[in-house]
């Protein structure tokens, strides 16, 4: 583990579940940062500055003195290699591989799932909303398949896999699906909101 820096800076946007797992993984390995808000509305992730940045023009964004890290999952990946332990992201292959297929799916089903469905309802993000649902329902059916035998995602211990997910599975109901079919999901989210240092993202009511 490297000595902590004295401060981080995260460019975020507050009900972004791509920027609350990173915030989860800042709040639970306890470093010192400062959240930089960015004006998504505005289109501040858009403007010159923050394209350089990110050339993407995606939040969230770390800055760690001279080094900026883009996209959420890379930003994990750097947290948990530099200032956390190896429970956060192991070094054995097979438990890093299956660390990393959860980041995948958090990429993927996660992202083009729950996490477009919900930017639709809340945001018009329009997105293919009767695809966005399948999906979701598919992710959750294998999920809950998965957890019956695993008390988190990539084992028994928390990773930063299961920080990728948490976020648009747990605020999946303001995509308008629940999640109360879903009893082993629910109970892996239970889990992680009791890990030490967990902080909520704000829910936000649903149009309508």
């Amino acid at each position: 583990m490297t000595n902590v820096p004295s401060v981080l800076e995260l460019y975020d946007f507050e009900l972004s579940g791509h920027c609350h797992r990173v915030r989860l993984l800042l709040s639970m390995l306890k470093l010192r940062h400062n959240v930089i808000p960015v004006d998504l509305s505005g289109g501040e992730h858009k403007s010159k500055p923050f394209l350089q940045l990110n050339a993407f023009g995606q939040v969230p964004v770390l800055r760690d003195g001279d080094t900026v890290i883009a996209d959420s999952n890379a930003i994990l990946v750097y947290l948990a290699t530099r200032y956390g332990d190896s429970s956060w992201l192991p070094r054995d292959p097979s438990q890093a591989a299956a660390v990393q297929r959860w980041l995948s799916v958090a990429a993927g089903e996660v992202a083009f799932g729950p996490a477009a469905a919900r930017a639709d309802v809340l945001f018009g993000m329009r997105c293919n909303m009767p695809e966005a649902t399948k999906r979701t329902l598919s992710l959750l059916a294998a999920m809950d398949a998965h957890l019956a035998n695993s008390m988190f995602l990539a084992g028994a211990t928390r990773t930063i896999a299961d920080l990728a997910c948490y976020s648009y599975v747990a605020h999946t109901p303001e995509a308008r699906i629940s999640l109360d079919p879903h009893v082993r999901v629910r109970q892996w989210l239970a889990r992680v909101e009791k890990l030490p240092g967990f902080v909520p993202m704000p829910r936000t009511p649903v149009p309508g």
